[in-house]
């Protein structure tokens, strides 16, 4: 026999269960009855990336090697040197200006190196469950065929730019009952508790302050609960107070500039890193559907970067997004290692790119600086 108190607290569970049901969400077969989106049903909650209905299309023919012109780039003077490592130190507080001002530049290295960059631009589409609250839209689940993922209508933006648009996909809204709130509109609120009033943060719920009332609460040892303005229940999240929820499948486009980089090898001893933050001059550059590995190049190791990159690339992003563009670019880098004295030692630092960004690990004149 079941002990009374078990018997009554089971009842008590039935009651609520029946009153308050836990929350529903879309059946997990529920893909499966739109039309072309039947394998979404085996991952939970959403179908996952799609791959692009069109196969890889053939890579782009042979293209020519970019002609040598006029390759080398200016070698940096003493003073645009000296001025790169003069702003360094102005923009650091804690450097004393003397080794930019007063040290004796005594060698100056170029190291210009090249770097070969290719960007695949893609286009890549998901799909997920979602709601939203109702707001009177229509109901047009099954009205007609929704449109498969890759048929719904997106706009790109300009090329190589990154964007995410998310889509309610045609033909696949339904209206139900907002599981959150069971259809109230309204939740418990969590601050009171549901009571519209809260424990009197001044004297703890005692009603005194010492031997005194509390003026906070009148003695009462309740405040007014602020965040419900006392009603004891707040506006549902889910639905905003709509009751109902809009229950369609969510297509998110994702436009992706997908960029690699391969700087050659340069012993200078600047880190390769490094180079990544900074422009260089523009020896090559072509886009179009598919690119062509970059053959014949003067520099070998460029060749082969290319060749590598742009295999790895159309095999890597084709898979489950479609390539829209693709370009390739190859840079001269300016790299200077600069060998100055100060106060008889010897130091060094780097100037690189276009913008004369300078590197200096360990700048020999350096205080801490206390703000007040």
């Amino acid at each position: 026999m079941l002990h009374p108190v078990r018997c009554f607290h089971f009842l008590i569970s039935c009651c609520l269960f029946q009153r308050f049901p836990p929350p529903s969400a879309p059946p997990a077969n529920m893909f499966g009855t739109v039309p072309g989106y039947e394998g979404m049903a085996a991952a939970a909650g959403g179908g996952g990336y799609l791959p692009p209905p069109m196969p890889l299309q053939p890579v782009a023919p042979p293209q020519p090697s970019p002609e040598p012109e006029d390759w080398s780039i200016p070698s940096l003077s003493e003073d645009d040197a000296r001025d790169a490592f003069k702003d360094y130190a102005s923009s650091h507080c804690c450097y004393n200006k003397g080794p930019a001002s007063d040290g004796v530049i005594t060698k100056m290295e170029p190291y210009d190196t090249y770097r070969y960059r290719l960007e695949t631009y893609t286009e890549s589409r998901s799909t997920e469950w979602a709601t939203k609250p109702h707001e009177g839209e229509p109901a047009d689940f099954y009205t007609q065929t929704a449109p498969r993922p890759w048929e719904v209508p997106a706009t790109a933006p300009n090329l190589f730019t990154n964007h995410t648009e998310e889509i309610r996909v045609p033909y696949t809204s339904s209206v139900k009952d907002c599981n959150s709130c069971h259809s109230t509109g309204t939740m418990p609120c969590d601050e009171c508790h549901g009571d519209g009033s809260k424990v009197c943060w001044v004297c703890n719920g005692s009603g005194k302050r010492g031997e005194e009332s509390c003026t906070q609460c009148d003695a009462s040892g309740k405040e007014r609960c602020d965040k419900c303005d006392s009603r004891g229940t707040k506006e549902c999240e889910t639905c905003k107070g709509k009751r109902q929820l809009l229950t369609y499948i969510q297509l998110k486009v994702e436009w992706t500039n997908n960029v690699e980089d391969h700087v050659v090898r340069q012993d200078s001893g600047l880190e390769a890193d490094d180079l990544r933050s900074v422009t260089g001059k523009e020896l090559f550059q072509n886009n179009q559907y598919l690119l062509y590995p970059l053959l014949g190049f003067p520099n070998p190791a460029i060749s082969e970067a290319s060749e590598k990159m742009v295999r790895e690339h159309q095999s890597k992003y084709a898979q489950n997004a479609r390539i829209l563009q693709q370009r390739q670019t190859v840079e001269l880098i300016p790299i200077t290692k600069v060998k100055y004295k100060w106060k008889s030692d010897s130091h060094k630092y780097y100037v690189y790119g276009n913008e004369r960004t300078v590197d200096c690990d360990k700048y020999p004149a350096t205080c801490c600086c206390v703000i007040q």
